[in-house]
């Protein structure tokens, strides 16, 4: 699904932010990324959808090299991939339920079925109450369960989550992790970025660590880590 072979970043000459990261995501699998502020999560997310390109190393999507695709392949590839960005990206023009609706529109799906699909997913969410409502009228923590629903409404390959519970409590916070892994047994994988240790501790799935522009493999036991050194390499939780 996702293989980084030696990637080195940094950004127009500034302090290295990941130097020799090699790993690969398989199939399927459910991963949390973690690391203190200003670790790179975030850069690392962005060079998985294709919003950065790296200095150095290798990165392959859906087995293909990101680095000789077309331009126009790129949408394509982009598409089999779900953001949950930590600034949202809600366009404040549109209610909630169009919001969440515009992947299946760019994809062509049928009208009949967003407005069945779409009011679904967002009364999942705890926000059946406001389908027209633009985000601006909105808090922070249902903006971001608006973002959460707009990524995963399509089913993508491929989901990457940019702290998604950073403005909800931890009762919400639980329920879209829930989300996440009902996606995840659906086929989907999925990479949580996070700094909330409760919520990693409290789902039993391995984690990828970032400290020190360098990656290890932290697997979960039980609710407990074991460290793994050198270059990690994930497989199927």
């Amino acid at each position: 699904m996702v293989r980084f072979e030696n990637v080195f970043m940094r950004y127009d000459g500034g302090p290295v932010i990941l130097r020799d990261v090699s790993f690969e995501l398989q199939p399927g699998s459910f991963h949390f990324l973690t690391g203190g502020s200003g670790a790179g999560k975030s850069t690392l997310l962005r060079l998985m959808y294709l919003g950065a390109r790296p200095v150095s190393g290798t990165i392959r999507l859906f087995d293909r090299d990101v680095s000789r695709l077309r331009r126009s392949e790129r949408p394509g590839l982009r598409r089999q991939v779900g953001v949950v960005f930590q600034d949202f990206r809600l366009l404040p023009h549109l209610s909630a339920l169009d919001n969440v609706a515009l992947p299946l529109r760019i994809a062509g799906t049928r009208e009949s079925l967003i407005r069945e699909h779409v009011p679904e997913l967002l009364a999942w969410v705890g926000l059946s109450g406001h389908l027209d409502a633009l985000p601006a009228t909105l808090s922070g923590g249902q903006q971001q369960r608006i973002a959460i629903a707009r990524a995963v409404i399509g089913r993508p390959s491929l989901l990457l989550a940019d702290e998604p519970t950073g403005n909800v409590d931890d009762r919400i916070a639980v329920r879209l992790l829930y989300l996440f892994e009902e996606l995840n047994k659906m086929g989907t994988t999925v990479l949580i970025a996070t700094h909330n240790e409760s919520i990693v501790k409290r789902f039993d799935h391995p984690r990828l660590h970032l400290e020190g522009a360098r990656l290890t493999r932290v697997a979960m036991n039980g609710g407990g880590a074991v460290a793994v050194s050198g270059p990690a390499v994930a497989r199927p939780s």
